[in-house]
């Protein structure tokens, strides 16, 4: 591995993107610790320690954007609004044939797809802005004080603007640097969290739940290794090619397989179980003091329900499972895939080319997809067991950060052993 990275930085090219991203996450993190005016951050601070439903909601924000949220910062929204953007365009493609058709022009469909989610990013910033505003106002109203409406404006186009600057600088990264600029982006928010977990695991410590913190510490590792063989395994349905012969020629006689991830769906399900298992919650704390005591008395009931953790991380792994099949479905179409196979010749051995086909394809992804929603689950509602087990929750180990950790690893270590190896070919071509 020390040998891998000693070539990696002995090669020019790859040293200046390295350098490039680096240089880029600087600015991000200085960009976190820049405070919008105007506002009470400590307000905010003990509205953390407050409600529990939008104590969630805040946390997951503030999770995305690596602590900018509770500081309040300039990009205190992070690319939140651009993730949304981005799965709301990947669901259109789907129900509209243009966009549709535009996935399949290659590099200049993917450019137009971005361009249009680069559009779609800004309405959904000031949308969010305000609704985080809105949201924390109604329980700390002394956040944001007296500001006059024009000042409001000015902190919710600040907060637009800053999720805006955040995307660019991640699309530099996607350009000049090394891998996904915004999944690095999101990695390394997260990452900007752990020493303040540390920190506060560290006041706590002592004799007594230093077993609890060893056993938090085996259960992470075991849980990353399992991440790790879960979200690179994938089932490999082996496709032939009949034979063709054209004129003189001999076409087709290969074979080649179809893999088939087990987590096939991402960390999306995740997201969308987040957004849906919230809402409840969030509007139960705006009803509970409403003036009629029948929508006071349903808004206290539905937010003591999901203030119970059983039953809230009951309800969230049937979410996840039931958004990884839908995901799953919306991005791997079985006819369609079959179709494709039958179009270029080729046909899974033992199974008619067709509607047989469809019908193999679907019943091995129904399997496949459950084993990738169980895992999405667990993974899920893996802090309230950590938390339960060791009674600990300051290392509590966020599933869905977790998740998208390992993924970028091994994603950006993919695309430099695959850059490290082209170089060496090339090198090795111009002998």
């Amino acid at each position: 591995m020390l040998r891998v990275l000693l070539e990696i930085w002995k090669t020019p090219d790859l040293r200046g993107k390295i350098l490039f991203t680096v240089s880029i996450l600087v600015i991000s993190r200085v960009l976190a610790f820049i405070p919008i005016p105007g506002v009470d951050p400590l307000a905010l601070r003990n509205l953390f320690s407050g409600s529990q439903s939008l104590d969630q909601v805040l946390r997951l924000l503030d999770m995305f954007s690596g602590g900018t949220l509770l500081n309040f910062s300039i990009i205190a929204l992070g690319l939140n609004p651009y993730i949304n953007a981005s799965i709301i365009m990947q669901l259109l493609g789907v129900v509209i044939p243009k966009l549709e058709e535009l996935q399949k022009e290659g590099e200049y469909g993917r450019q137009k797809i971005t361009q249009y989610t680069r559009y779609l990013t800004v309405p959904l910033a000031l949308v969010q802005s305000y609704g985080v505003l809105i949201l924390i106002r109604r329980s700390a109203p002394e956040f944001l004080g007296s500001l006059s409406p024009l000042a409001l404006l000015t902190v919710i186009l600040t907060m637009a603007a800053g999720t805006i600057l955040l995307m660019w600088l991640g699309e530099l990264i996607t350009e000049q640097g090394i891998g996904n600029g915004i999944s690095i982006l999101i990695f390394a928010g997260i990452m900007a969290r752990l020493p303040v977990n540390f920190g506060q695991t560290a006041q706590i410590f002592n004799a007594q739940n230093i077993t609890n913190i060893l056993l938090l510490l085996v259960l992470g590792l075991v849980v990353i290794v399992v991440t790790i063989v879960i979200n690179e395994g994938q089932r490999k349905i082996l496709i032939q090619y009949a034979r063709r012969i054209r004129g003189n020629r001999l076409y087709g006689g290969q074979s080649t397989h179809l893999p088939i991830r087990v987590n096939q769906a991402g960390v999306i399900p995740i997201i969308f179980a987040i957004s849906i298992i919230l809402l409840p919650g969030m509007f139960g704390e705006f009803f509970s003091h409403a003036s009629s005591r029948v929508v006071a008395d349903a808004a206290v009931a539905v937010k003591d329900f999901f203030s119970n953790t059983y039953y809230y991380s009951s309800v969230y792994f049937v979410l996840v499972l039931v958004f990884t099949y839908f995901y799953t479905s919306v991005t791997f179409n079985p006819t369609k895939v079959a179709d494709d196979i039958k179009k270029y010749g080729g046909f899974v051995p033992g199974i008619r080319p067709g509607r047989a086909t469809a019908e193999y394809l679907g019943y091995i992804l129904g399997r496949i997809t459950l084993v990738g929603g169980i895992f999405l689950g667990s993974i899920a509602i893996l802090p309230f067991i950590m938390t339960d087990v060791t009674g600990i929750s300051t290392i509590a180990l966020g599933g869905t950060s977790l998740l998208i950790v390992v993924s970028v690893i091994l994603e950006t270590t993919k695309q430099l052993e695959s850059q490290l190896i082209m170089r060496s070919y090339e090198g090795f071509l111009y002998r």
